[in-house]
């Protein structure tokens, strides 16, 4: 059914703002459909290719999706409003465990060095020595080629790069399904097509992997642990099974490690099987988020292209950032901090998940901050957790066309709220009206 909101505008960039602006107030809604092109041409007396013209916009910014018969429709979830951005309404007697945020009091502390390291010039390179040489040495140990390297602001963005640098709108990318939703918002953004592939606890499923590359993808994402929300991690069977799908393809490998230092498993790299391939490992989750740096491993012609145009924008990652991240990675009180905090999270998603598997409820969370709780119905049972004093994150944030869940961030669980929060969410998924499982 045709939306009721009144398109205006002549030109198609008025006509394509006008709908930009519709999304944003909530007139128009997530999978609304848009008009045809002739009857809105004819609505505002515009040429047809005018309209065209303004859909072809908007579907370039990510704002609507255009398939077949349905015609135009909002995107389910549209660049200009982020899935990750759908902040839940908790009130103050409600524990918020929707966040995906490591615990404040576990991250380790520095004082910003007195001598930051060489003045940095125009020209200069990218990366500061020290960095450089600690990331080849880490990333070398753990099985990643680090012949060639870059630095970014954080995973995010060195993941948009890689795309940006050699894909075109309209090209299909191969996307863990439920996925991270700042990956999936990024991909509409760039114009680009998720083509779903499932997650179970050891990584991809090789046979939805195997599909997506039949169906032609030019580019494959693929969480090495700690994965968002799931909690899975590419364990080394998997790797191999993946390897060899892989193995010597056109497609673009881009793997995200951005759980490196708190995953609580050990990393089975992919990188180097395909020609085009990329490793980003950020450091935000285990040194913490304002800390906006991600060492990114490829190929030599992904990695120069990701340089070049970074010239062309913000130059390069500051370097005094880049000398506190060496000094964090080499003072023995961080790392011994890190290490405490990758324990007491593993202590605290184990916990959970055997707490619910005594109550008869499966859950998932073999890495990282996160447990991912299949469910029924997400609007029930959140509204069961919320009645019990707790609040998760709604799976719908997160999946494609993956089944119903919840994601519980367990950074801040003490051992004393496992138990409550397993019986909260039990009786959450039974739902009203069932009995004990």
């Amino acid at each position: 059914m045709a939306v009721q909101y009144r398109i205006s505008g002549e030109g198609a960039e008025a006509i394509a703002a006008s709908v930009e602006e519709g999304i944003a107030d909530g007139a128009l809604a997530p999978g609304a459909a848009l008009p045809p092109i002739r009857g809105l041409a004819q609505q505002l007396g515009v040429n047809p290719n005018t309209v065209a013209a303004a859909y072809r916009l908007l579907r370039d910014r990510g704002a609507v999706e255009s398939s077949g018969r349905r015609g135009t429709r909002v995107r389910d979830r549209p660049a200009t409003t982020p899935r990750s951005l759908r902040g839940l309404a908790v009130p103050p007697n409600v524990r918020d465990l929707s966040t995906g945020n490591p615990n404040p009091a576990l991250l380790p502390v520095i004082a910003v060095p007195a001598r930051p390291g060489p003045l940095v010039l125009y020209g200069d390179p990218p990366i500061a020595p020290a960095l450089a040489e600690h990331a080849a040495s880490e990333l070398a140990a753990d099985g990643v080629p680090a012949d060639h390297l870059a630095v970014t602001s954080g995973a995010l963005d060195g993941i948009e790069r890689v795309l940006s640098a050699q894909l075109r709108p309209g090209d299909r990318v191969a996307v863990e399904d439920p996925g991270w939703p700042n990956l999936l918002d990024l991909l509409g953004a760039l114009g680009l097509t998720p083509e779903p592939v499932g997650v179970d606890d050891d990584g991809p499923v090789p046979a939805d992997l195997a599909r997506a590359l039949r169906r032609g993808v030019r580019a494959v994402v693929v969480t090495s642990r700690a994965q968002n929300p799931t909690g899975a991690a590419v364990s080394a069977e998997r790797a191999n099974v993946l390897r060899g799908l892989l193995d010597e393809s056109e497609v673009l490998l881009i793997e995200d490690d951005h759980g490196a230092a708190i995953a609580g498993v050990p990393l089975h790299p992919l990188a180097g099987v395909t020609r085009r391939w990329a490793f980003v490992r950020s450091a935000a989750k285990a040194y913490g988020p304002d800390l906006r740096l991600a060492v990114l491993a490829g190929d030599q012609r992904t990695v120069e292209r990701v340089q070049g145009r970074q010239r062309l924008g913000p130059g390069w990652v500051s370097h005094l950032l880049q000398n506190v991240a060496v000094e964090l990675w080499n003072d023995a009180a961080a790392a011994r901090r890190v290490a405490d905090a990758e324990a007491a999270y593993r202590a605290a998603r184990v916990g959970l998940c055997t707490a619910l598997a005594d109550r008869g409820v499966v859950a998932h969370g073999r890495s990282g901050l996160n447990v991912w709780i299949p469910v029924s119905d997400e609007a029930v049972a959140m509204t069961a957790l919320f009645a019990a004093g707790w609040a998760a994150a709604p799976g719908a944030r997160f999946r494609i066309r993956s089944t119903p869940g919840l994601r519980v961030t367990i950074a801040e669980l003490a051992p004393a709220d496992v138990g409550p929060l397993a019986d909260a969410i039990a009786a959450a998924v039974r739902g009203p009206g069932r009995g004990s499982v």
